[in-house]
């Protein structure tokens, strides 16, 4: 299939490789040169302008940082809409808000374009190993159409329903995430803190009521998992910018809905306070150097 692939960070990058490693022609775009060098030196070829991707191939993949970048990408005067043909199927797979999606989609369909929401779950370590969670959001005919790609990217595709329920399932699932390794944080530190061994405590935890992904999988303390980005240095995960901007993604959210997130809207604040002490390129595990006693 002939795609165009259109944001190459550290989620796109990995997933538009496992698109080239399963047969697929990609056209990419970003505005990373280095990135660009490395998926042409991988078979891909490089298109000049969103605009240009969209006019050349069958679909459109989007993984961008923000809505701004969405708009920009799918609006801009050499975005994908200006260039994209009736027929073609397109899919952002960006984190966003519902809102912005449904706008860029009802845009698409003017143009004669089924766009759908695919946002991701599983980390840079699902993305590499082709084992993300897509939450789509679209048409039945659609997802039909785009299963059998995302599947090459993913292991879990899942139909959300609608336009705009693939962010809304996203949000929720992250909103929960950046709460629970707050509470695991708290946990591991009080346990330390008490004179438990890390290791016992986390395998007394992983085997008992309080065990989660953020504990079993992505536990953050050092050490406690070989794999995961505590003992590296917080490096090469989920930036904790990136769960701050979910979870304002969350509380607004949930402002328009006149919903209550108490524990979200603490956890918004807490990751507030550690970008603002400058770890917000860190891993949001990284939480827990909030708790911890550094001697």
């Amino acid at each position: 299939m002939r795609i165009a692939f259109i944001g190459l960070g550290n989620m796109g990058a990995p997933m538009a490789r496992n698109l080239i490693n399963a047969g697929h022609r990609l056209q990419v775009v970003d505005v990373n040169t280095g990135a660009l060098e490395q998926l042409a030196a991988q078979g891909a070829q490089i298109a000049a302008t969103p605009g240009q991707a969209a006019a050349e191939n069958e679909l459109v993949i989007t993984m961008l940082p923000a809505a701004r970048h969405v708009r920009e990408v799918y609006f801009g005067e050499s975005g994908v809409l200006a260039g994209i043909r009736a027929g073609t199927l397109a899919v952002d797979c960006s984190t966003i808000d519902p809102t912005t999606v449904r706008e860029v989609a009802a845009a698409a369909a003017k143009a004669g374009v089924d766009l759908a929401d695919a946002p991701v779950s599983g980390g840079t370590g699902g993305a590499a190993a082709g084992t993300l969670t897509f939450m789509v959001g679209g048409s039945a005919e659609a997802f039909a159409q785009l299963q059998p790609v995302l599947a090459q990217m993913g292991r879990n595709i899942v139909h959300c329903g609608e336009v705009g329920t693939g962010q809304i399932a996203k949000i929720c699932n992250n909103l929960l995430l950046g709460i629970s390794m707050i509470g695991v944080a708290e946990a591991m530190a009080l346990g330390h803190a008490l004179g438990i061994d890390t290791q016992v405590l986390a395998g007394i935890i992983n085997s008992s009521t309080g065990r989660c992904w953020s504990s079993d999988t992505y536990n953050p303390w050092p050490g406690v998992i070989d794999t995961a980005p505590a003992s590296r240095g917080y490096t090469g995960g989920f930036g904790a910018q990136l769960m701050l901007k979910d979870l304002g993604l969350a509380t607004e959210a949930a402002r328009q809905a006149q919903q209550p997130v108490v524990l979200g809207a603490v956890a918004q604040q807490l990751y507030q306070a550690m970008s603002l002490r400058g770890e917000g390129g860190l891993d949001f595990s990284a939480i827990i150097n909030a708790y911890r006693r550094f001697e």
